[in-house]
């Protein structure tokens, strides 16, 4: 396949090769195909659409014959048969001995399903499809085949010291693919913010990071981010020269750069900052609105 779609950014045909629970609210599902051979990513916040198939299919329905008019004949297709299109990050890439992309990983969070009870009513389709995903089962992928790409937020100036993340489930990957590539030594504060307990993960990282971990004991997410006092009581040397890289929650976002731009004086320009998703709306939803 090679359909090409905003290049640098293609389709890619993949299937399951294996799955592992991470905690009550998150699932690692592993990617493989051949034509990941042509995938290419630097990783960090990497950027991927995933496209899903609805039970009883046997892949997702994508009109990929279209060529670039794939996206208009894809809205058209009725909600039952279109494939559920959602955004995730790459957690982690493997390569082969030729230092092709070999598997790639996807951590799903899993609104509304629990390990005892299974998949609820207020589960969406991403979410019913991640819990029982099965080595084989076929999705399609619109990611990079060009390594440094616009789909990479993540992009702290030269010189930067201190690197300050926050991020909720939902960011997670996103959060810890960064920490995996930060250079050995960088300062960094990280407020993570997860469902459970069990959520919380061990991040290596050779970056000199301070992480703390808030958990909301199941609840749903409030109105603010539950980082924010400690975000606010924290001491950052030489604000001048911090990046601050914030995700989850478009308000709880929008909170956190009001605090870091207005309070603590950072240069809006070394804040990156992105609503993975909006309280109360679907993807589907705000995509409307975009």
């Amino acid at each position: 396949m090679t359909t090409a779609v905003a290049a640098p950014f293609r389709f890619f045909a993949l299937q399951v090769a294996g799955t592992r629970r991470l905690g009550p609210s998150l699932v690692r599902v592993t990617f493989t195909g051949p034509e990941l051979r042509d995938f290419r990513s630097d990783g960090r916040d990497q950027s991927l659409s995933l496209f899903l198939p609805h039970p009883g299919q046997d892949e997702p329905v994508v009109p990929l014959e279209l060529g670039d008019n794939w996206w208009q004949g894809w809205r058209e297709l009725p909600d039952d048969v279109r494939a559920v299109m959602r955004s995730y990050t790459l957690r982690a890439l493997r390569t082969d001995a030729v230092g092709h992309t070999a598997e790639i990983d996807v951590d799903f969070v899993l609104h509304g399903v629990t390990p005892e009870a299974g998949a609820s009513a207020a589960a969406g389709p991403a979410s019913r499809w991640a819990a029982r995903a099965a080595v084989g089962d076929r999705v399609l992928l619109l990611g990079p085949a060009l390594a440094d790409n616009r789909a990479i937020r993540f992009r702290p100036p030269e010189g930067t010291g201190p690197v300050l993340l926050w991020a909720d489930e939902t960011a997670l990957p996103a959060a810890a693919a960064i920490l995996d590539a930060l250079p050995a030594g960088t300062p960094a504060r990280v407020w993570l913010e997860v469902p459970h307990a069990g959520d919380v993960q061990d991040l290596p990282t050779a970056a000199d990071a301070e992480i703390t971990w808030f958990v909301r004991e199941g609840a749903t997410a409030p109105e603010g981010p539950l980082a924010l006092d400690a975000v606010r009581q924290a001491a950052l040397p030489s604000p001048e020269r911090a990046y601050v890289w914030i995700a989850g929650e478009s308000g709880h976002v929008k909170q956190l750069r009001r605090h870091f731009v207005r309070e603590r004086g950072i240069d809006r320009r070394r804040v990156t900052f992105v609503g993975y998703w909006r309280r109360g709306l679907t993807e589907e939803q705000l995509r409307e609105q975009s």
